[in-house]
């Protein structure tokens, strides 16, 4: 056993899953679950990168229009693909259509965020009075 993990722990993983990537589904959340997500991400990476296969890419278009709209990202990039998903019910692969939306922060991204914060500040402080 001691082999086997040991030739397990020299393999190098290249970045498959990256950290500012955020894949979207138009089931499991709501959008603006993911326009805050998007928003931390490029807090902390200063670019995010959204993706989403077949019905969930009108969500992603809709989530990077947001927050371009609002001063917060400019687009990097954009890319469109067609990947083969295996079909669980039918148990063959079929080809679904994939975005990959690549957002950065504006110049005044950190002046809007603070902005943001300090209303939802001023706001809490009047809903305790």
């Amino acid at each position: 056993m001691e082999e086997i993990t040991e030739g397990v722990g020299g393999i190098n993983i290249v970045d498959a899953h990256k950290k500012n990537r955020i894949q979207v589904s138009n089931t499991k959340k709501p959008l603006f679950f993911y326009v805050n997500l998007a928003k931390r991400y490029m807090q902390q990476h200063n670019d995010v990168e959204l993706s989403a296969l077949g019905m969930a890419i009108a969500t992603v278009v809709t989530i990077a229009e947001i927050l371009k709209n609002n001063g917060l990202a400019v687009e990097k990039k954009i890319t469109t693909s067609t990947v083969e998903v295996k079909d669980e019910s039918r148990g063959r692969p079929m080809q679904k259509a994939k975005i990959e939306i690549l957002l950065g922060k504006t110049a005044n991204f950190d002046e809007l965020m603070a902005a943001a914060a300090e209303e939802r500040e001023a706001g809490e402080g009047e809903e305790q009075s």
